[in-house]
């Protein structure tokens, strides 16, 4: 699996839109949707410190390491 990014389930307890963060952060929702949609393949430390700003939250609380192996 690897790294799992929760953006959606920090929206959700931050009653905010894909739209809103998307005007915050300064990235268009196509990127944002890349992100929660798990097909990213990198996120720049810039990027990710805006999205935690505007959803006051950690990295932690949006980025999860799962092992292949943990059931």
């Amino acid at each position: 699996m690897g790294i799992i990014i929760n953006i959606d389930v920090m929206l959700a307890k931050r009653k905010m839109s894909v739209t809103e963060l998307s005007q915050k952060v300064g990235i268009t929702m196509a990127n944002i949707s890349i992100l929660k949609n798990g097909k990213a393949k990198a996120i720049r430390f810039s990027t990710l410190a805006k999205i935690c700003k505007a959803l006051d939250c950690q990295p932690g609380d949006i980025l999860e390491y799962k092992n292949d192996e943990t059931v």
